[in-house]
């Protein structure tokens, strides 16, 4: 019997764990001997952050939730380190799969080590170079301790053959955030805003905006409102807006006809909107990837990405946090310079049956 248990902890875990638990509940009812069980660590605990996940993307309630809530870095690390230990000292596994690159992915693969126990990383190698970014230090550190890494392209594989990785230990199987969007495209709900906004399809564009470097300054923030509104051609630009970016944009006072904040959507939904949008304009990780497989246009507002492959192969822009750069690739985008692109290999909604019958390859009896 191979026992896995799966960490999440903020609302990108649940699109990567959700094919997961679907892969390995399809080898279950192929008489396979493999057992899960899923932790939330409550890292997010909003309801529009994590609650709706596990309702729209049909995943049973996590087995234990540690609600450990917000917190600076080190008390929301250290308190989900002293929970999880807790949990897997009562609840032994053979191998503890953590995704992505939060808070609990570093923690639990820490306290999963020193148990003596497993690590797989999911989303193995990927890499910004940028240690201001606190997700680059959790997966730097994540992939210094894991036991076999799974990856979703090239540039991953070659970030840990570099730092000294045996080949082995490297598995190419694709991307599960993207299992999870082509499972759902016929799943795909019209928000209620749509028709509210009179929102017309390829003819609005979607922003997110949640990074320290873009809304942690009220001034920065409203300097590149206002370089994308000015830009925008008039066409509805639908803010979905984060917790963290609401009250700092409270205290603009900002405001264009065409700029509608909505509260933070559903999965469903929110890939709706993207699916029909004339362009995204984020600072996204996992946004990039999606815009890509959708072939929808992109603006990333980050200085650096860990995910080239839809800079190199999709239709990801990386336009940096410069106003002038801004304003431009806004312009270029509206004016028809549309970039194209193609999906990377393997992103073919089958990663996860990958994954999961590779854990059954190491883990299994012999």
């Amino acid at each position: 019997m191979v026992s896995i248990t799966f960490i999440a902890g903020a609302r990108p875990n649940f699109m990567k764990i959700a094919p997961l638990i679907h892969a390995v509940k399809k080898q279950q009812k192929e008489g396979e001997a493999i057992s899960y069980r899923l932790i939330h660590t409550g890292q997010h605990y909003d309801e529009k952050l994590s609650e709706t996940f596990f309702r729209q993307l049909n995943i049973p309630h996590p087995d234990a939730n540690l609600e450990v809530g917000s917190g600076s870095h080190a008390v929301q690390t250290a308190n989900i380190m002293i929970r999880f230990e807790e949990e897997l000292l009562k609840n032994p596994a053979d191998v503890v799969v953590v995704v992505g690159d939060v808070n609990s992915t570093l923690a639990c693969s820490i306290v999963a080590k020193k148990l003596h126990k497993q690590v797989v990383h999911v989303e193995a190698g990927i890499r910004s170079f940028d240690l201001s970014m606190p997700e680059e230090i959790n997966r730097m550190v994540t992939d210094s301790i894991a036991d076999h890494f799974f990856t979703t392209s090239e540039f991953a594989n070659k970030n840990l053959k570099k730092a000294g990785i045996e080949a082995d230990r490297i598995h190419y199987v694709g991307n599960t955030m993207i299992d999870t969007l082509l499972a759902n495209q016929d799943r795909l709900r019209k928000p209620e805003v749509a028709d509210e906004l009179h929102l017309e399809e390829n003819n609005y564009f979607v922003l997110t905006l949640h990074r320290p470097a873009n809304v942690d300054e009220g001034e920065k923030l409203a300097e590149t409102l206002r370089a994308i509104m000015q830009n925008a051609g008039g066409k509805p630009v639908v803010f979905p807006v984060h917790p963290r970016t609401a009250s700092i944009l409270g205290q603009t006072g900002l405001k264009y006809d065409n700029l509608h904040f909505i509260d933070p959507l559903g999965y469903l939904e929110f890939i709706y909107l993207i699916k029909g949008s004339f362009g995204v304009i984020t600072d996204s990780g996992g946004i990039q990837e999606e815009t890509t497989v959708l072939q929808v246009p992109c603006l990333t507002l980050r200085d650096n990405t860990e995910r080239p492959e839809t800079v190199d192969i999709g239709t990801n822009v990386l336009v940096g946090t410069a106003i002038p750069d801004i304003e431009r690739e806004v312009k270029n985008l509206v004016s028809g310079n549309r970039k194209t692109g193609r999906v990377p290999e393997l992103w073919d909604g089958e990663a996860s049956d990958r994954i999961i019958r590779k854990l059954i390859e190491l883990y299994g009896e012999e």
